[in-house]
């Protein structure tokens, strides 16, 4: 029972983690919110499906510090974004953008979900139908034997 309320506690209290380190933030902190904002949608070239905002990895730091660089030069968060976009190509952003070149992966989804489904109705349609009865009337001898073992 303690052992439940310690990981409950623990679960509770559990504050997501930042590997920026002191030595990155910037002075001021209306650029370093911006630099933090951007970075959680930078995704890490080591890590792959993890911020530079919380990665730890080395490359992850050195984007840190490349954004915050762009952004005290007086780089918008658009030109920011180009600019990692241009050095290292759309993987680079957590939430690419929907265009032509990216078509294929933002529709592979709802497709294979389609056709999923599609399946699992075809197979179950065909589950449902009851087996096939032969309609054929019965002939003279085989309702006169009936008739004989329902009387007897």
């Amino acid at each position: 029972m303690i052992r439940a309320l310690v990981i409950l506690v623990g679960l509770l209290t559990a504050m997501p983690s930042h590997a920026v380190q002191p030595d990155e933030i910037l002075d001021d902190p209306v650029l370093e919110q911006r630099a933090r904002e951007i970075s959680k949608e930078v995704r890490c070239l080591v890590c792959r499906n993890e911020s530079i905002d919380d990665s730890s990895a080395g490359l992850a730091r050195d984007l840190r510090l490349l954004v915050r660089e762009r952004i005290l030069a007086g780089d918008t968060d658009g030109e920011v974004k180009r600019f990692l976009v241009e050095r290292y190509g759309e993987f680079v952003l957590l939430n690419p953008p929907f265009n032509l070149g990216n078509l294929v992966i933002w529709l592979s989804g709802p497709v294979v979900l389609l056709l999923g489904a599609m399946g699992a109705a075809v197979y179950l349609r065909g589950q449902r139908k009851e087996p096939a009865v032969p309609e054929s009337p019965l002939t003279p001898e085989e309702k006169a034997e009936v008739e004989r073992l329902l009387r007897d």
